[in-house]
């Protein structure tokens, strides 16, 4: 459910490992699809999350995770809405941003391709009985930030530069195309 690293929900594609003088495989890259949620006032919606072993080691990260099966890139985004937040009635709106993203979480390690959806609902209340086993175990809770509270924390927060992505498309609104975010490796 990476992203609890700022990274997605729901198991893995896969992950890599190799012991000690083997080759490590490399390392399928898990397509995932998040959605940057915002709602009337024009806050966004982001989970926080924890590593499961060790719970000081926390960051902030949007809903979303890895498509299943057959699954379209905004299927799987509607789905992760649904069973992360409770919120099923969002609209969605064009992929934002992509980018790559590798790191560490739960003892596995992740590689990633995101697209990030721009979504808008209504609804502020949030349900978080629909999560996964996983999903309870490293996420503590939702909250809505506004763009100023979220250029000001000091808090780790993924993307890294989402504060400054959420101030742009508020002014200048979503991009023609999809903006290619860098890669990140933790």
């Amino acid at each position: 459910m990476p992203e609890k690293r700022g990274r997605g929900a729901g198991e893995p594609a896969a992950a890599h490992g190799a012991a000690a003088g083997d080759t490590p495989e490399p390392a399928m890259v898990r397509q995932v699809s998040r959605i940057v949620l915002l709602d009337p006032d024009d806050r966004i919606l982001l989970l926080h999350g924890f590593e499961p072993d060790r719970p000081a080691d926390q960051w902030w990260f949007t809903p979303g995770g890895g498509l299943e099966g057959a699954e379209t890139r905004e299927e799987a985004a509607r789905r992760e809405l649904a069973e992360e937040t409770g919120i099923t009635d969002a609209v969605l709106g064009p992929v934002l941003w992509k980018r790559r993203c590798a790191f560490p979480f739960d003892g596995r390690r992740w590689e990633q391709d995101e697209w990030y959806y721009l979504g808008r609902t209504d609804r502020t209340v949030t349900d978080t009985g629909g999560q996964t086993d996983l999903e309870r175990r490293s996420v503590s809770g939702l909250r809505w930030w506004t763009s100023e509270e979220l250029s000001a924390s000091h808090e780790t927060v993924y993307p890294t530069r989402l504060a400054e992505l959420l101030r742009t498309l508020l002014d200048e609104g979503p991009p023609d195309a999809p903006v290619l975010l860098e890669t990140e490796r933790v």
